[in-house]
């Protein structure tokens, strides 16, 4: 996978490349007001101005009380507009934008930009400190650099989730926002479901593993794991029955069927289905978020998954990949009603409650919105998948907010993996919907593919497409 400036949440580097890959797959069906308090001290800071560095733009840094970085660049024909980018997981660098091709193609058109690197004496799931950075890091544009007309927060991976908070958070200080390839679900499902898949794997082919997942001792040691674990897929795949069992993992795991150079597998084709499941694992899918977990507990102060009292029959039956499963297994000749009865008889991985409330109030969203958001997401990220949509919908709706939230689809294999003129075509919707007070038809597939082609940039391919739910949740 390429790793652009600035893009976080890359696989290792045993990862193939990922092509952009437009076709389509099939388908489910007003001027902001200075802030009145900040949510942190008052920062410190150490400002540098560095004019020039960018054609037609200069750029900013400074540093917050909490050691946190911040980043800014405003174009020599400012627009008024400025944009709050939260980045993904990854080293606490700041960053102000999603990549640097997104980034020029932004300042040419006029908008300055601005983001924090979060606090970075923690752990990488900065979920801490993040929102308050960022608020922090608007506050020192402000009074070093200008007062913009209009600040839309823009936020990718686990920045989708920071970005969803600032939507929930930002009255009087952001207008609008957009989030891409969003870890909107929270840091809550996203345990529960891995260590759903990774229990399995290692229970069926790495026994001496099953109970290793949580209370990590180092990053070293989750590293390790993953790499064993990997192995022992690698060495299942050679056999009809390791297959099934991978396909049972793969569909609590919510993992993508597409895979990176292939064309997608057909509705029927289980066995292409679980071919390019199996291609992701291989390519180093557990090599990123099993020691992932070492960071998320690490922030939390302790373990922040559980599966005891899992019902594992109940959860396939919840998946979008059970019929892929039942075929798989019928096929191997293997008893799946067994196996899932192992699992459920063997799920015993309890949480600690601390780490889980811990987690809960820093690394959810979607409690309420507070400004417009558009979430953008492509129909096969391996890292965050797209159910994690269905999950954050379900949870604006029960706060009766629906009418703030947009969703749109990208056709395309791998997390992050979006155009520049995609990233642009969502925000010039997230400005419809600022200029008039509505979202009319500008988030709909057909206008973003429009405005995003009429740019004349990389293309688009949006599409229509209904993300299943999200199995693991608890």
């Amino acid at each position: 996978m390429k790793k652009e400036p600035y893009i976080r949440c890359a696989l290792p580097a045993r990862s193939s490349p990922v092509p952009l890959d437009s076709r389509s797959r099939r388908h489910a069906s007003s001027p902001l007001p200075h802030p009145r308090r900040r949510l942190c001290d008052r920062p410190r800071h150490r400002s540098a101005r560095a004019g020039g560095r960018r054609a037609g733009s200069d750029h900013y840094s400074g540093t917050l009380s909490d050691g946190a970085t911040w980043i800014a660049d405003r174009p020599a024909q400012w627009n008024g507009s400025l944009l709050l980018f939260s980045h993904g997981f990854g080293p606490t660098t700041a960053a102000d934008a999603p990549s640097a091709a997104v980034r020029q193609a932004l300042l040419d058109a006029g908008y300055a930009l601005v983001g924090s690197s979060y606090d970075p004496n923690g752990s990488m799931w900065a979920l801490d400190s993040a929102e308050r950075d960022q608020f922090a890091a608007l506050s020192a544009f402000r009074r070093q650099i200008g007062t913009p007309t209009r600040v839309i927060s823009v936020g990718q991976s686990m920045g989708g989730l920071v970005n969803a908070q600032i939507a929930r958070d930002g009255a009087g200080r952001v207008d609008g926002s957009l989030g891409l390839c969003g870890l909107v679900a929270g840091g809550v499902d996203l345990d529960n479901y891995q260590l759903d898949a990774e229990y399995t794997l290692a229970t069926f082919f790495d026994p001496a593993d099953a109970g290793q997942f949580v209370n990590l001792d180092s990053q070293a040691d989750a590293v390790a794991l993953a790499d064993r674990l990997t192995q022992a897929v690698e060495t299942a795949q050679q056999t009809p029955a390791g297959r099934a069992r991978i396909a049972l993992a793969a569909a609590y795991l919510n993992l993508t069927d597409w895979a990176p150079g292939r064309q997608p597998p057909a509705r029927g084709d289980f066995t292409g289905q679980e071919e390019q499941q199996y291609a992701w694992l291989a390519q180093g899918l557990l090599g990123f978020i099993v020691p992932a977990r070492w960071s998320v507990e690490r922030s939390a102060g302790g373990n922040t998954s559980w599966n005891n009292g899992v019902d594992y029959a109940g959860l396939l039956h919840k998946s979008s990949h059970a019929r892929q499963v039942k075929a798989l297994y019928r096929d191997a000749g293997l008893d799946l009603r067994a196996d899932l009865n192992r699992l459920t008889r063997g799920a015993d991985v309890s949480a600690d409650p601390a780490a889980v409330a811990h987690l809960k109030q820093t690394s959810t969203a979607g409690q309420k919105l507070a400004v417009p958001l558009l979430d953008i997401h492509t129909t096969a990220d391996q890292l965050v998948p797209v159910e994690q949509e269905s999950a954050f919908a379900a949870r604006v709706r029960r706060a009766g907010d629906s009418a703030l939230l947009r969703q749109a689809y990208v056709a395309r294999q791998s997390h992050c993996n979006f155009t520049t003129a995609e990233v642009l075509a969502g925000l010039h919707a997230v400005e419809h919907r600022l200029d008039t007070g509505r979202w009319d038809d500008s988030a709909t597939p057909a206008v973003l593919q429009h405005n995003a082609d009429a740019l004349g940039l990389d293309g688009a391919a949006f599409t229509e497409y209904r993300p299943h739910r999200l199995t693991g949740t608890r």
